[in-house]
């Protein structure tokens, strides 16, 4: 296969063909990226972060345009496409654009008793050179992009590899930088397949960034591993929402409503298992059964419609297959829960379901689609060891109208990210960090971590002493006690510290 046929997953209809990168040409990249990189590394921080604003000035111009891409070649609804596409995008731009210069200054390091002795030690930070990144499709522009524009802040070359479900999207993130005009081999845009992303990760480059599934993520640190390459892994979720008996029930069956429903529930963040007390479950489910059957379902380039099609038609079997086991093993579907057959496209009605429990794949294993389980709890910490009973640990959300109580909840739930009263947003916030554990992947995306992701820190050592150091040759009882002596001091310095409070007191 040369070429990547798009299709929109509304309408069925072909937009388009993408050529796909051979080996050889990643290899030609690669090649380009390194000879070009050290350039770009040498150019000073705030001229590089001028290439962001221009790709960033483009975006602004072209917004409308890349948004109605998007729409056709993932079938997320434009006002999505807008909102959480070109929206943060364009935030983060701005954001690595105007922190990268601070974040990339040279930092003092602490010496303790050793500054005594006349030395000094700073931390200088260095890029990691030639960075690929493995885009994903349930946001094909967002994503790769805001990690191509960190990456590129801290002077490294980049390649990003799109994915191949929304090649076209994926292919206005080349278009922007491409408009930006960064030097030759500092940005290259890998349209292709699974063995594009081979190749690249094959290619022994300095960092890969991949967002996707947990077990294609495992694939790419086996192969990464023969580098050995480092990595990021942002690798999805069962991210808990957990309603407790005094949250305001009609706002929090909003949010779980739009939280599982977003971009069709194809969303690492999204709400896939809803947690609420025992004494509002009831009333709750129906809420959010009222507020789903109102949303309209369609084709995303209606400025009206409020979900559009899956993506994939991997992805809709899945949703399917999961829908059916929760049946059999007598899940009460309160609406949805069969494929639309009615339209051409990919079609999966928003799905509430009870009368569910941990013995369900449902809830143990990543839905990505537009299903919302609910589950009854009865006190706070069967909620918390609920909402940890997962191989997963992206996000978790507590909506409560006592800011004492989420925040005992807090340090208890095992997430990237928690939200009090929120949900699924904190992916739009730049300054932030972004990432999860277990295995939802480990490293950081957004924020002074994201940028850090594409450094790494050279400890440079000054002995400013004109004297041989006591601790060379030849070791003797002088250096014995010398060393005890060091070691005294060090015992003294809580003594000296409290000392020294006491006097201010």
């Amino acid at each position: 296969m040369t070429e990547i046929i798009s299709i929109n997953p509304a309408t069925l209809e072909t937009l388009g063909k993408v050529p796909i990168t051979s080996p050889s040409k990643v290899k030609e990249l690669v090649a380009n990226a390194r000879a070009a990189q050290p350039a770009w590394a040498k150019l000073a921080v705030r001229r590089r972060a001028r290439y962001l604003d221009s790709a960033c000035e483009w975006l602004l111009a072209n917004a409308e345009d890349v948004a109605r891409t998007i729409t056709m070649d993932n079938g997320k609804p434009l006002a999505e496409a807008m909102a959480q596409e070109i929206f943060p995008t364009a935030e983060f731009l701005r954001y690595a654009a105007r922190q990268a210069p601070l974040f990339i200054r040279d930092e003092t390091a602490p010496l303790g008793i050793l500054r005594l002795i006349g030395r000094r030690s700073f931390i200088a930070h260095r890029p990691c050179g030639v960075v690929g990144i493995i885009g994903p499709w349930n946001y094909p522009f967002a994503i790769a992009a805001g990690q191509a524009a960190a990456a590129l802040a801290c002077g490294n070359a980049v390649l990003v590899k799109p994915s191949s479900w929304a090649p076209i999207a994926g292919g206005m993130i080349g278009a922007m930088f491409q408009a930006a005009g960064l030097p030759d081999g500092i940005f290259s845009h890998l349209p292709g397949d699974a063995e594009t992303g081979r190749s690249l990760i094959s290619a022994r480059l300095d960092k890969i960034a991949f967002t996707g599934s947990a077990a294609v993520g495992k694939d790419v640190m086996r192969l990464a591993a023969e580098g050995p390459t480092p990595l990021i892994l942002e690798l999805g979720g069962k991210d808990p929402m957990i309603v407790r008996q005094d949250a305001e029930l009609d706002r929090a069956a909003s949010a779980a409503v739009w939280g599982a429903f977003t971009n069709a529930g194809q969303a690492c963040a999204s709400v896939e298992r809803c947690y609420v007390h025992e004494s509002m479950f009831e009333e709750f489910a129906e809420l959010c059964v009222r507020k789903a059957l109102a949303l309209k379902q369609g084709n995303g380039l209606d400025p009206d419609v409020d979900i559009g099609p899956m993506t994939t038609p991997a992805q809709l079997e899945h949703v399917e297959e999961q829908i059916t086991d929760a049946k059999a093993r007598g899940a009460n579907i309160l609406c949805g829960g069969e494929r639309d057959r009615s339209r051409a496209g990919y079609f999966f009605p928003p799905t509430v379901l009870t009368g569910v429990d941990h013995s369900f794949p449902i809830m143990r294993d990543e839905t990505f689609g537009p299903v919302l389980p609910i589950m009854p709890f009865s006190d706070d910490m069967q909620a918390v060891r609920l909402a940890n009973d997962s191989a997963y640990g992206l996000t978790a959300s507590i909506w409560t109208s006592d800011k004492s109580a989420a925040k005992w909840m807090i340090p208890l739930l095992q997430a990237g990210v928690v939200m009090i009263n929120d949900c699924v947003f904190a992916h739009a916030i730049p300054g932030a960090p972004w990432g999860g554990v277990k295995q939802s992947g480990f490293g950081r995306s957004h924020g002074r971590a994201g940028i850090m992701e594409f450094l790494y820190p050279v400890h440079v050592h000054e002995n400013s002493s004109a004297r041989k150091c006591f601790w060379w040759y030849p070791y003797d009882m002088k250096f014995l006690e010398m060393t005890g002596g060091l070691l005294k001091r060090i015992r003294a310095i809580p003594t000296i510290v409290k000392a020294m409070r006491r006097h201010r007191l």
